[in-house]
């Protein structure tokens, strides 16, 4: 190979986004007390949420953290969007009538109280109940709702913990916004929403979120950068949640994941890879059961999707343990991050901190103001450079990600005072002799299938999550041709929704379709 050297650690980045998780849910159990000197984890710890009084007879008090018995904990799935998080952080529905409200019908300040409040970080059991009785129609058991106090052991999840003690986890890196997915995807390139906050209503990411990228300060540099996605999703979220800034790069600079694969295996990784897990039909992005009251009533089986996530996360750091171009990417100058988008409405015990505002007096939906975190999520750093069983205690954000790129390449003054203020990852490597790649933990795919067909379910109700997604699709098909979007997202059949998406993929993403008819 070229030459071995830390200063070139950092010359090709890539990031696998996951999605939904919390910290305390898949890492807090990493390492035991005196394991390693800090490491701010859940082990030999009590912790406990109320139970709101009156759910049922005789219930307990009190639910404790403890060890989840499958692999698809909490289902159905917890509140992720704004007032949500705050009765999770708070333990308060902010007016009463908020608790078994749907979102739709949330009033303000939606469950947020005045900003001198510290989170207690005691409302995750009294929002799960809420949430479960809101969609599913009865109260949960207390095996129901004692879920949301779940979180895995190594042994569950050995991939993301081997390829965590063989590196560097972060264990105070916080997503930027205390919301859901679309939010919290604009601010990792962005370092803004735009002022949105929640996933809905439908289309207004693709047609509203004008907030510059770090793709946009990438291309005018010559820096190259690519964003791989899995085929069967047919669109990619990034494309679609930026649209308003990116679009003229659908064609260029969005490829699948066979693609990351080749370009891995031949040393043309680019200087900045971003990867999204398969968020719909095979799931491999963790995210947490969705359609929980069909799946309940037609007796459907869960989506696997953590094991699907193991699954993605084995084969993407092998691929990159295994990369050993001389003169292009390799295990030594390439530096690998696994994150989170959200922690998704799972428990975590430590309260996200403030956080500057992206632009001055900036207001968002439902009055938010942007002045403070979303929570932690599991974040992991692999490069060669990185010491066996590193613990980074200093706080970090999605938006880091911006600073670092911003000062490895040269890319120009702050996006806004979110990444301003973000630490960079730089840092962090402190090795001065590399990590052979025989030395990096070995890690095998668990046995699970994920090939079924996506034909199976077309008959079925689509999920809010693919409904969100259809619909940036075809808001945006709608500003591009000035027209009125024809098709109304929760009524269209599923199987055409998949006509449409497919549709635009072969429009927008041409190479794309060629690839998947060829």
């Amino acid at each position: 190979m070229g030459e071995i050297d830390r200063n070139h650690a950092l010359d090709h980045i890539v990031v696998l986004m996951f999605e939904n998780r919390s910290f305390d849910t898949l890492l807090g159990n990493l390492y035991k007390p005196n394991d390693v000197p800090n490491f701010e984890g859940v082990a030999g710890k009590n912790f406990v949420n109320p139970v709101p009084p009156g759910v049922i007879k005789d219930a307990p008090v009190t639910v404790p953290l403890h060890i989840a018995d499958n692999m698809d904990t909490p289902d159905p799935d917890p509140g992720e969007e704004y007032p949500h998080i705050n009765t999770q952080l708070f333990g308060k529905f902010i007016p009463e009538e908020n608790e078994f409200a749907e979102i739709d019908y949330m009033k303000p300040p939606f469950n947020c109280p005045p900003s001198t409040v510290v989170p207690s970080m005691s409302g995750f059991v009294a929002d799960y109940i809420s949430t479960f009785k809101a969609e599913i129609k009865r109260n949960p058991t207390y095996r129901e709702y004692a879920q949301i106090m779940a979180f895995y052991t190594p042994d569950q999840v050995p991939v993301l913990s081997s390829v965590a003690k063989g590196f560097g986890v972060f264990d105070h890196w916080f997503c930027d916004v205390p919301s859901q997915t679309f939010s919290n995807r604009s601010f990792f390139h962005a370092a803004s929403s735009s002022g949105l906050v929640n996933n809905l209503p439908y289309g207004k990411f693709s047609v509203k979120n004008d907030a510059p990228t770090i793709f946009e300060r990438l291309e005018a540099k010559g820096i190259g950068w690519k964003v791989y996605f899995d085929p069967e999703q047919i669109l990619p979220v990034t494309a679609l949640i930026h649209a308003s800034r990116i679009y003229p790069f659908f064609a260029t600079h969005f490829c699948t994941m066979d693609d990351f694969y080749e370009d891995a295996r031949n040393g043309k990784l680019p200087s900045y890879a971003f990867i999204e897990p398969n968020m719909l039909h095979p799931h491999t992005d963790m995210h947490p059961p969705l359609m929980g009251r069909l799946r309940m009533d037609l007796h459907l089986p869960r989506q696997n999707a953590i094991l699907g996530g193991e699954h993605l996360l084995s084969q993407v750091y092998s691929a990159i343990k295994e990369s050993s171009s001389e003169d292009g990417s390799n295990w030594s100058n390439t530096f690998f991050m696994i994150t989170f988008d959200e922690h998704g409405g799972t428990f975590d015990h430590v309260p996200p901190p403030a956080a500057p505002s992206p632009s001055v007096n900036s207001f968002g939906e439902m009055g938010f103001k942007f002045d403070r975190l979303g929570l932690r999520v599991p974040t992991i750093a692999v490069s060669a450079w990185i010491k066996p069983g590193t613990v980074i205690n200093e706080e970090f954000r999605h938006t880091s990600m911006i600073r670092t790129l911003r000062e490895k390449w040269s890319l120009g003054g702050a996006i806004t005072a979110r990444d301003a203020t973000a630490a960079s990852i730089v840092p962090i490597l402190t090795q001065d002799v590399p990590v052979t790649p025989d030395k990096w933990p070995s890690v095998a795919a668990p046995e699970i299938t994920l090939g079924h067909e996506i034909l199976s379910s077309l008959e079925l109700p689509m999920s809010l999550l693919e409904r969100e997604l259809a619909a940036e699709a075809l808001y945006f098909e709608g500003k591009l041709l000035s027209k009125e979007v024809a098709a109304d997202p929760d009524t269209i059949r599923h199987g055409d929704t998949h006509e449409q998406m497919l549709r635009l993929r072969d429009t927008w993403f041409p190479h794309i379709g060629k690839k998947m008819v060829a």
